[in-house]
């Protein structure tokens, strides 16, 4: 109840804060690195962390990826928030050409051609196969004759060619993602570190100078 929102937003401000956030894309990913920056870990388990929610981020495992970067990440002993974090690899902007390269490569891992141009579309097949879902659910109560044929589809066309083929690419982004961040996790929290003891410091030196003073008054 705390933090709930006192504005409730409307469904459609919802969707579009998801699709492009009010601060812009470039805001959200600056948003995020800073609070990566700054978790209380080991830049190494950062990182770890970091290549769990950006690998994650190729499988088809859509509304789950939270769930999958969790388990990645505590696999690989990584940071878990970083790799929560860094699911945001994923957003509107990059989904289509990581979905598409996934899918291409998938299909071609498996012998198959993949057609960009078919008579369903790539959502459409989602789309089917969540409509299946529901009819088939539906079908326990009612006594209707249960229809798999999207989900046959869906699995067929897009789910396992999609899972066999974010591996390759997934795995190089994440493992790119993994050496370009220990660096600069280190560097950056080296020269915290170094913030710090200033601000410790001058605050130290302070306190024995109003000492000195309190001395010299009594």
């Amino acid at each position: 109840m705390v933090f709930r929102r006192r504005d409730r937003r409307p469904l459609l401000r919802t969707i579009a804060d998801f699709l492009y956030p009010r601060g812009g894309w470039t805001r959200a990913f600056h948003y995020v690195k800073h609070r990566v920056r700054r978790l209380p870990d080991s830049p190494e388990r950062i990182a770890r962390g970091i290549w769990a929610g950006v690998f994650t981020t190729f499988t088809p495992f859509y509304s789950l990826h939270f769930l999958v970067a969790f388990l990645v990440a505590r696999v690989m002993r990584g940071n878990i928030l970083a790799a929560l974090m860094a699911t945001f690899f994923g957003n509107p902007l990059t989904y289509v050409p990581i979905g598409f390269v996934s899918l291409k490569t998938g299909h071609f891992l498996l012998g198959n051609t993949f057609q960009e141009h078919e008579a369903r579309s790539f959502v459409g097949k989602f789309i089917d196969a969540g409509e299946d879902l529901k009819n088939n659910f539906v079908a326990l109560f009612t006594g209707h004759e249960p229809d798999w044929r999207g989900l046959s589809v869906f699995y067929d066309q897009v789910f396992y060619p999609y899972l066999i083929g974010g591996i390759i690419p997934g795995a190089i982004t994440a493992t790119i993602c993994y050496f370009l961040s220990v660096p600069l996790i280190r560097a950056y929290q080296k020269r915290r570190k170094k913030v710090i003891k200033k601000k410790f410091q001058a605050i130290r030196k302070k306190a024995e100078a109003e000492a000195d003073l309190g001395g010299k008054a009594d």
